[in-house]
């Protein structure tokens, strides 16, 4: 879960630690699958 003192701020935390996630599995060789190579973000 990720906070923030107004919705903005926690929405750019979700996203900068979805980036990370998602980062971590390519470095790692992990295939992202199809609902992450698709699709966008939208708070």
């Amino acid at each position: 879960m990720a906070y923030g003192r107004i919705e903005q701020e926690a929405i750019a935390k979700v996203e900068a630690l979805t980036l990370r996630v998602l980062a971590e599995r390519l470095e790692n060789g992990e295939k992202l699958g199809e609902p992450f190579t698709n699709r966008g973000f939208s708070p």
